[in-house]
C-alpha cells in the first residue's frame, strides 16, 4: 500500500496532518459519548500506518491525548495526570500492531476484507485494550484515585472506559478502517 518515498515528503505531511486534524475535530464530541471519539481516533491511528507510515502514526499517538486534556478533559484525567502517558501507550500498541498484523494481511492487490484481516483486526484492539485496561484500570486508577475522593465511587465507570470499552472502541475504528481502505486504496493507487 505504501511506496517508498521520502519519510517527510508534502504528501506524507498532508495525510498526518489530515487525520491528526480529524482526531482533533472529533474531540469536541468527546463528552457526548466515548463511543463517538474513540473509534474515530483509532481510526486516524491505524489509516496512518497504512497510508503513511508508523513514525506519522506514533505522532498522532502522542498528541490526541495531549489535545483531548485541554479540548475535552474528564475529571479523571484532571485528577490523575499520569493517565496521559499510558493512552499514548495503548494507543502506541494499536499503532504498532496495525503495523506488524493488520498491514501485512491488507497489503498488495488482494481483498482488504478478509478472515485475516479480521482476525488481525480483533488482536489488535485485543491488545490495545488489554494495555489499557492493566495499565489504567487495574493498576493507575485504583493506586491513584484517593479513598476520599468523589471519584473513587466511580472508579468502576473509570475502569469500563479504560479497559472493555478501547477494545469496543479499537474494533468499531477498524470496521471504519476496512469500509473506508477499499476507496482510499483505489485513489491512492491512481495517484501514485
Amino acid at each position: 500500500m505504501e511506496k517508498k518515498k521520502g519519510s517527510f515528503s508534502a504528501r506524507t505531511i498532508t495525510i498526518t496532518a489530515v487525520l491528526l486534524a480529524i482526531c482533533i475535530a472529533s474531540q469536541f464530541f468527546k463528552n457526548l459519548s466515548i463511543f463517538i471519539t474513540g473509534p474515530i481516533i483509532n481510526t486516524c491511528i491505524a489509516l496512518t500506518v497504512l497510508l503513511v507510515n508508523l513514525p506519522c502514526a506514533l505522532v498522532l499517538c502522542i498528541i490526541t491525548p495531549i489535545t483531548a486534556y485541554f479540548i475535552a478533559s474528564s475529571p479523571v484525567m484532571i485528577a490523575v495526570p499520569g493517565i496521559l502517558p499510558l493512552i499514548m501507550l495503548g494507543n502506541a500498541v494499536l499503532a504498532v500492531c496495525t503495523q506488524f498484523l493488520i498491514k501485512p494481511a491488507v497489503s498488495g492487490s488482494g481483498k482488504i476484507i478478509s478472515v485475516k484481516a479480521i482476525c488481525m483486526g480483533v488482536i489488535s484492539a485485543a491488545a490495545k485494550g488489554l494495555v489499557m485496561g492493566l495499565t489504567i484500570s487495574l493498576w493507575l486508577l485504583p493506586t491513584f484515585i484517593p479513598a476520599e475522593s468523589p471519584l473513587r465511587g466511580k472508579l468502576g465507570t473509570f475502569q469500563m472506559t479504560f479497559g472493555l470499552f478501547q477494545f469496543i472502541t479499537a474494533l468499531i475504528g477498524f470496521v471504519y478502517v476496512f469500509i473506508l481502505l477499499i476507496p482510499l486504496r483505489k485513489t491512492m493507487a491512481a495517484k501514485d
